[in-house]
C-alpha cells in the first residue's frame, strides 16, 4: 500500500463538513479515486485502479460505510470501514492534495473511529492507512484507547540486483508452491509464529488459526494487497516431519511490480536460513515474471526481519504507521 506524498497545493478557504458516504450521488468520489489512483503510482508505483473500481462501485450502490469530506458540496477526501466480529476494520483513507492538511485528515479519522466505536460488541479498531500523514499522537481520536505502531515499506530493485546465493536451508527444508490444499496447515502456522509477536498486536488475526485462515483469504482473494501470484508463493516443509514450516506469498500490485504480502517461518526453524530460502524463491519468481521492483512491508521495531531484507537488498522507500484502538 501507498504512503502520503509530500507536496501540498494550497488550500481552500472554505469550512469542509462530514458526510455520509451512503449520502454521496453515484460518480461523487470519481475525482477523489482518479487522484489517489495517481498518487499511488507515483508514490510506490502501486496500480491501484482495481480498488479504485471497487470502491467506486459501492459507494455508487450506497453499500460503503463511512465518511466523506466536502468543499463547496464537492467530495474532496473519503474513508471507509468494515466491521468483522469484535473489531471494526479502517479500508482507506484520502484526501485530495489541495485540502490533505492534518486538520482534514482527522476530521475523517475521527468520523470513522467513533461511527465504529459506537457500534455494540465492537471493543477494537484497526487501521494501516498508508496515505495519511503521520499524526501527532495528541491529535489522534480517542486517543486514550490509541496505541500507534511505526511501520516500513521497503523496496528491491530486481533490475540492478545480482541473482541471490541458494541458502543451505535448501538442503534442509523441501520447498514447494502455494496450494489452497495446505490453507489449514498455513493458518496454523501463521499463529505459531506471530505468537507474542508485535505483529499480533497490530492485526489481531494473528492470534488464532481461525483469524489466521480469515487473514490468508482475504490476500489471496481480495485485491487490497494486490493480485495473488501463485507462482511466487512458497511453502516449505520440514524434511525430518513433513509439516510445513515456513510461508512466503507474493502478489503483483502492478504488472511490472511484486509485493511480498506474508513471509514467516515456524519457531523451531527460527534462524536457520528458512526465511532467506523462501524469500529467495518468490524475489527469483517475480523477476522471471518479469517484475522490475519488488515490495514489502515490516514494522519497524522487527529488528531481526528488517536484517534479513537489508541483506538481501531491500531499502527503505518510505515510513507509515498502524493505529489500534482497544478495550473502549
Amino acid at each position: 500500500m501507498a504512503a502520503a506524498g509530500e507536496i501540498r497545493i494550497g488550500v481552500a478557504n472554505v469550512e469542509p463538513r462530514i458526510v455520509d458516504l451512503r449520502e454521496l450521488p453515484p460518480l461523487s468520489l470519481a475525482p477523489v479515486l482518479a487522484e489517489e489512483t495517481e498518487v499511488w503510482r507515483q508514490t510506490l508505483d502501486w496500480d491501484f485502479q482495481t480498488s479504485a473500481n471497487l470502491v467506486q462501485h459501492f459507494q455508487d450502490s450506497h453499500a460503503l460505510t463511512g465518511s466523506a469530506l466536502l468543499v463547496n458540496n464537492e467530495a474532496v477526501g473519503y474513508t471507509y470501514y468494515v466491521c468483522e466480529d469484535h473489531k471494526g476494520l479502517i479500508g482507506d483513507l484520502f484526501v485530495m492534495r489541495a485540502h490533505a492538511t492534518p486538520e482534514n485528515e482527522m476530521r475523517l479519522l475521527g468520523s470513522v473511529v467513533e461511527q465504529i466505536a459506537g457500534i455494540p460488541a465492537i471493543r477494537r479498531v484497526e487501521s494501516q492507512l498508508m496515505m495519511l500523514h503521520k499524526p501527532k499522537l495528541s491529535v489522534l481520536p480517542m486517543r486514550r484507547w490509541v496505541r500507534v505502531f511505526p511501520r516500513l515499506f521497503l523496496e528491491l530493485d530486481l533490475r540492478a540486483m545480482k541473482p541471490l546465493p541458494v541458502g543451505p536451508a535448501a538442503r534442509q527444508v523441501t520447498i514447494d508452491n502455494w496450494t489452497e490444499r495446505r490453507h489449514d496447515d498455513a493458518a496454523m502456522l501463521v499463529a505459531a509464529a506471530y505468537r507474542e509477536h508485535i505483529d499480533s498486536e497490530i492485526n489481531d488475526q494473528y492470534r488464532s488459526p481461525g483469524g489466521a485462515r480469515h487473514f490468508l483469504a482475504n490476500i489471496i482473494q481480495y485485491p487490497g494487497c494486490g493480485s495473488f501470484f501463485q507462482p511466487g508463493s512458497f511453502l516449505a516443509f520440514s524434511s525430518d516431519t513433513g509439516r510445513i514450516c515456513g510461508m512466503c506469498l507474493s502478489s503483483l500490485v502492478a504488472k511490472d511490480v511484486g509485493h511480498v504480502t506474508q513471509i514467516c517461518v515456524s519457531p523451531q526453524v527460527r534462524g536457520k536460513g528458512v526465511g532467506y530460502e523462501l524469500l529467495r524463491r518468490s524475489i527469483e519468481a517475480l523477476t522471471r515474471a518479469g517484475c522490475r521492483l519488488a515490495s514489502l512491508t515490516v514494522t519497524a521495531s522487527n529488528a531481526k526481519a528488517i536484517q534479513l531484507y537489508e541483506r538481501v537488498g531491500f531499502q527503505v522507500r518510505t515510513s507509515f504507521a498502524a493505529h489500534v484502538w482497544d478495550g473502549f
